[in-house]
This record gives C-alpha cells, structure tokens and sequence, in this order.
C-alpha cells in the first residue's frame, strides 16, 4: 500500500502553496519513505538547520504534525519500522526527516552524495549536512537497466527503482515504485524537482512564467533539467500505466489523495 504524505507546507514568494509530497510505501520487508521532508530537528532548531533566507524566501508551515515521523506514528508504525529510505535529492527540504529514521537505510544517487559532501559553487547553499550526516547510506549509480525508456537503478528488489533525473541537482533522480494494489500492476513514479508544475509534463508543455523562472535559477544544469522534462512527458503520454507526480505541486498531491 502506498501513502501520499505532506510533509512541509511551504509558501514560496510569488509561487503559490506547494506541499513536500513524500511517499511512505507498506512493503513486506517494512516501511519505505521516498522523500522525507522537515524533520523534527528542523523545526525545534529551525533558525539554525535552516535558516533565515530559506525560511523569508520559501516560508514554511513547519507544522511538527506534518513531519514524516508524526505521520508514520498516526498511521499505527514506529520509527524502528522504517527500514529503507529513497530520495530523490538531499536539498534540505527533501532530506530533512532522515534523522527521524536512524535505523533506515537511506539510498540515494551516487553523484547526489558527492555534490552534498563536497559542494561546488550554487551547491553550499543547497545542502544541510547535519540533517543526513549520520545516516546509514546505500548509494546507487546508474547501471544501464532501462524501466520504460528511461534508465533506471533497482534500489530493492524489482520494486523500487532510482531513475536518473539530473538538473535540478547534480544527482537529483526520481523514485519508481510498484503500486501492488492498482488492478494493471501499475507504477508511481516521485519526480522529485525534475519539475514544479503539472502542466510541465503534458503535451504541450505549461507553466507559469514564474515557475519558470524560479526552477531556471534553482538548476544546477538547466540544458539537462529541460531535457529531462522532455523525456518524462514521452513517458506521460506512451505508459498511461505509470502515475508521474512532482514534489511540490500540491493540485497533483490532492488528487493522488481524493
């Protein structure tokens, strides 16, 4: 069973609401996160993990029943059964729960890893260590296996998948996962910032010149975040099997949960 969760409401200058759509998938081996928002430490330090200029430009909710954990724990789990964790980037409103979890492994793309520990030019401002430094990584590099036209990285067993995205970060990816309950063996796939708004996956592509704007100064790479986008909208179009969604777009997160 796969769970839609929020874990942070933010209200970015200009942009609108966006949620942090994180995903927290029943397995037989124990709980899965994709993505794990504001962690609990986030919030009862905010002013020094995240800072004044993340918090004036984004202005987070940091509601403590959003964290990923207090989620976790409404829905009957402990922390202790969270056993893996996949993220699609270590941006600091992505990565912030890990500490939640210490018990998780957490799998991330092998470049994503290298750019948070050793940041070069944009990528200092990007990253919080003290949000992941004691985590337990499994890192993960592309390995030539193809899921649906793309290239992809088998994180647990054929049911879990990295799918390299970069652009928005230097080892930014999505997050594939088997929905065991939908009728045609359907897919989810967690795109993480490949893009903001929804209209940017379909054909033809929309979005609001601010959104625009503000992803083209947050890209590590804009010539590859762009061509990205153009592969997930064939994607869109030629598997209607498989559910793409964004992590930031709050119209995608409240229809996955209508």
């Amino acid at each position: 069973m796969i769970h839609h969760l929020n874990c942070g409401t933010l209200h970015p200058l200009l942009a609108g609401r966006f949620v942090a759509h994180c995903l927290l998938v029943e397995r037989a081996d124990g709980l899965l996160l994709v993505d794990s928002g504001f962690g609990t430490a986030d919030l009862d330090d905010r002013g020094r993990r995240l800072g004044r200029a993340f918090t004036s430009a984004m202005r987070p909710n940091l509601d403590p029943a959003e964290t990923a954990l207090a989620q976790v724990e409404a829905l009957g789990f402990h922390a202790s059964d969270v056993r893996d964790i996949a993220l699609t980037h270590l941006d600091l409103d992505h990565a912030g729960g890990v500490s939640d979890f210490p018990n998780a492994t957490v799998h991330v793309y092998d470049a994503e890893l290298e750019a948070a520990r050793n940041p070069k030019g944009m990528e200092h401002g990007r990253y919080l260590r003290e949000q992941w430094e004691d985590a337990r990584f499994a890192t993960h590099a592309a390995a030539g296996e193809e899921w649906r036209g793309l290239e992809a990285v088998t994180v647990l067993a054929d049911d879990v998948l990295l799918v390299p995205l970069p652009g928005h970060s230097r080892g930014h990816a999505g997050a594939a996962v088997r929905d065991t309950t939908s009728s045609d063996g359907g897919w989810v796939l967690h795109a993480g910032d490949a893009y903001f708004n929804a209209g940017e996956v379909q054909t033809p592509p929309s979005c609001p010149r601010i959104l625009q704007v503000f992803q083209r100064l947050l890209a590590q790479d804009n010539a590859v975040r762009l061509a990205n986008q153009e592969r997930l909208r064939t994607l869109v179009a030629d598997h209607p099997d498989v559910r793409v969604f964004s992590a930031h777009d709050a119209s995608e997160f409240e229809a996955l949960n209508s």
